[in-house]
């Protein structure tokens, strides 16, 4: 694993512009993937399902199926998922956003009032590894707020992911994947409800669907391949490597990047990773193209660069630190806080901003499946206390109409 110098500008710009999710060649066969199923619906469904990931029969994997893979799946698995169930419910149910009300002035009310929404497409990865977990971090805590219709679309369906979406209570479960089945989901087909929004992480071409059908259905943010940053000085060498490498599996495009003052502890680290690749191969191809280990001067230049990064996770040694990190879609405090563990049963979700899109928004959560919106009261007294003030802007903006809709009402007797 590689190690670069704080002073190395151009090595660091480059660890933070890669971006693999926008290829234009994909982009170009997307475009003409959506286009196809907002014409042919179904039959362009099937189709590009059939050529792309084998789909023979039934798009719709059935009740009778759910509950096979069910009694196919280990018990230990079915308790791990009730218990990362429990878990993501808890933090969930804290992340709505609350009716209110509030008397701004004397006769002037305004209310907030949130709904869940309608139905939402959730996104299951199938390509190199079906994620469990993915369904149970998109699909419960839609459920925790409310959506009353959760379906699910992963190319490769197990009895484990047919297990978690009884467990999590998925409505209906599709065997499509790809741009076809973000196109189904954001347009509607005879047979394929339109959502409300799509969430879910994907590869390349899921990204770049979701990017564009996101003009006309709302999607959580364009997930790119997995990031992480470990920032430490004290940390043990072989966790730290463990980590990194942990992450690099995902994807042949992930990032791995230790951020550290100490020389020492960077060349300790570089040396584990080195030792357990070996038998890590699937992480092989990420830590070659986009790991490294940078060092620092100091601990304020270290917190610059982990924040100017945004990272989708976070690990850093201590609450101080922690205190530092402001651009992140989850940090991971102390040293016992293995990464992997909040991809699974933290309860906090895994579903995260990526490519630094950390820098506007944090992760996926039960608020991303609501719609806010605002009730205003008015009475007569209170349009004659504010009424004024809104004439004076009205024509200070040169909008006549707008202070004449207002002028005429506290002319009336």
């Amino acid at each position: 694993m590689r190690i670069i110098e704080s002073s190395d500008r151009r090595a660091i710009d480059r660890l933070m512009a890669h971006d693999a999710a926008r290829h234009p060649d994909v982009e170009r066969r997307v475009v003409r993937i959506v286009a196809d199923v907002r014409r042919r619906g179904d039959a362009a469904v099937r189709e590009w399902s059939r050529r792309l990931d084998g789909l023979t029969g039934s798009m719709d994997v059935t009740r009778r199926e759910l509950r096979q893979g069910w009694r196919a799946t280990a018990p230990s698995v079915r308790a791990a998922i009730r218990r990362a169930i429990r878990n993501i419910e808890c933090v969930a149910s804290r992340q709505i956003p609350r009716p209110f009300t509030v008397r701004v002035e004397r006769g002037v009310t305004v209310a907030q009032r949130v709904h869940p929404l309608g139905l939402v497409g959730c996104y299951v990865p199938g390509g190199r590894f079906p994620l469990v977990s993915t369904l149970l971090m998109t699909v419960v805590p839609a459920r925790v707020a409310g959506v009353p219709e959760v379906t699910v679309v992963c190319p490769a369906i197990t009895p484990a992911i047919c297990c978690a979406a009884i467990e999590a209570g998925v409505t209906r479960v599709l065997r499509i994947g790809g741009a076809q089945a973000v196109a189904a989901l954001a347009y509607g087909t005879a047979s394929i409800a339109r959502a409300d929004k799509i969430v879910g992480p994907g590869s390349a071409w899921v990204a770049a669907a979701k990017a564009l059908v996101s003009r006309d259905c709302a999607i959580d943010f364009h997930a790119g391949p997995s990031e992480i940053v470990v920032w430490s000085n004290t940390g043990t060498a072989a966790w730290i490597a463990a980590d990194l490498i942990a992450q690099a599996e995902h994807d042949p495009d992930a990032r791995a990047v230790c951020v550290t003052t100490r020389r020492d502890l960077a060349r300790s680290i570089a040396a584990e990773v080195s030792r357990a690749l070996p038998t890590a191969s699937g992480a092989m191809p990420a830590i070659r193209r986009n790991g490294a280990i940078v060092v620092a001067t100091s601990r304020r230049q270290a917190a610059a660069i982990v924040n100017r990064m945004a990272p989708e996770h976070v690990v850093c040694d201590n609450a101080a630190d922690a205190a530092q990190v402001t651009s992140a879609g989850t940090v991971f405090v102390g040293d016992w806080s293995a990464q992997a563990a909040g991809d699974y049963v933290t309860g906090s979700n895994h579903v995260l901003p990526t490519g630094a899109a950390a820098r506007f928004r944090g992760g996926l959560s039960a608020a991303d499946f609501v719609r806010s919106f605002t009730l205003q009261t008015l009475t007569a007294r209170g349009l004659a206390s504010v009424g004024p003030a809104a004439i004076a802007l009205a024509d200070a903006e040169g909008l006549s109409a707008h202070a004449a809709s207002i002028r005429r009402r506290l002319e009336q007797p």
